[in-house]
């Protein structure tokens, strides 16, 4: 992904949750995901998937069952 979408998605996010500690950042040697932080944790990735000429996002984020705690 290119910087202009990545500052789109982390906008986007931004907005959806009402939270400016979001950050979303390029991933060195990758180009179809980015990594997603709240503040300076980590807390998932987003995946682009381009098919048929139609570009979507699809945003993973792994909870641990010792989180739920």
């Amino acid at each position: 992904m290119n910087s202009t979408e990545v500052t789109k998605l982390q906008n986007y996010l931004q907005k959806l949750f009402d939270n400016q500690n979001i950050q979303v950042k390029i991933r060195p040697n990758q180009t179809d995901s980015v990594e997603v932080y709240m503040k300076d944790e980590y807390i998932g990735l987003i995946y682009k998937d381009e098919d048929e000429g139609e570009v979507s996002y699809d945003f993973q984020m792994a909870i641990l069952d010792f989180d739920l705690q």
